[in-house]
């Protein structure tokens, strides 16, 4: 049996690809658990610098599976809130990577795909991908990719698209701010490259540090604590190694240690198959 969710590693780039192109890579508990898991082997990598998430075939994410619905509408509240709690955990994971993450969005990205979107660092999509907050449709609310969504699009677009469920293009996914670049297909991945170099152009511990800042930060009051916690936080990461290497190799005109380092080359390589535990 196909695994619903394939990792290569290859240059210290991962790529995650949702694969269950049949079902326009619509997740279930077991799609669920594999992302999480891949998630979760791949910030414990030190060789892995970016992760991309994609899909196979037409589509990105088409958001919960059918069959797995099925199933949940005959489950007690007990069971919708054990579910519930292992989606909201994988989007967690994702959110939380500790190294910089990228949504390639090849196609439609519907309910839950929308959430992956938005839990990305970065989010370049293709002219024909369309997205929806189709919940409300079903009598249901986009409760577990909320948070994730309204970080990225902001309070008032959420109010229109989680209340109409209606289906938008990838030009208004980039003027709300659910997509950073449209890009046509056949370039997509070169883009793709564009933007991974620069990212590895970067300390891996400053980048960190930097989701770290912005999640610290983000929607408080720029107030006396939030001014001295960016300090003390600045003093640290100048006092660190990497920091301490940056500035000297910035100083003395050569490239610092982690540009130095030989990428790795492990192209086919997987992690979080069947059976990776968290």
């Amino acid at each position: 049996m196909d695994s619903p969710c394939d990792v290569t590693v290859a240059n210290a780039v991962a790529t995650v690809t949702l694969n269950r192109p049949q079902i326009h890579n619509a997740f279930d508990e077991t799609l669920i658990a594999r992302l999480t898991s891949a998630f979760v082997s791949l910030d414990d990598d030190p060789d892995v610098r970016a992760v991309v998430l994609t899909g196979a075939g037409r589509s990105f994410c088409a958001g919960a599976d059918l069959n797995w619905m099925k199933r949940m509408a005959a489950f007690g509240r007990d069971e919708n809130l054990a579910d519930a709690h292992a989606l909201a955990a994988m989007l967690r994971s994702l959110y939380a990577l500790s190294k910089p993450t990228i949504a390639r969005v090849n196609g439609a990205a519907y309910g839950g795909g929308v959430g992956l979107v938005a839990a990305c660092d970065i989010a370049v999509g293709v002219p024909e991908a369309t997205f929806a907050l189709s919940e409300a449709k079903l009598g249901l609310i986009p409760a577990t990719i909320g948070p994730y969504v309204i970080e990225a699009i902001g309070a008032r677009q959420a109010r229109r698209y989680f209340l109409t469920a209606e289906r938008f293009g990838a030009s208004e996914a980039l003027r709300i701010g659910l997509l950073h670049e449209v890009v046509a297909g056949d370039v997509i991945d070169a883009r793709i490259d564009a933007l991974i170099a620069m990212l590895r152009a970067a300390g891996p511990t400053a980048q960190l540090e930097c989701k770290a800042l912005i999640r610290g930060v983000a929607h408080r009051p720029i107030d006396a604590d939030v001014i001295a916690g960016t300090a003390q936080h600045i003093a640290a990461v100048c006092a660190s190694p990497e920091g301490r290497e940056g500035v000297a190799a910035f100083l003395g005109k050569r490239a610092p240690a982690w540009l130095a380092q030989p990428a790795t080359s492990d192209a086919g390589r997987g992690t979080g198959k069947p059976g990776d535990g968290e």
